[in-house]
């Protein structure tokens, strides 16, 4: 937790402002891997 995202899991579960800022990165991360998906199997698929 600490590495990817510069809180301590016990920081994280005390503070709302460090869990919604970590849920968001997470958030974008997923996006963007679902974006990478889509081109990969567009470009597989033609």
């Amino acid at each position: 937790m600490h590495q990817s995202h510069g809180v301590g899991y016990a920081e994280y579960g005390r503070k709302l402002s460090h869990r919604m800022k970590v849920e968001h990165e997470r958030w974008n991360n997923y996006l963007k891997s679902q974006s990478i998906v889509r081109d990969v199997d567009r470009l597989v698929h033609r």
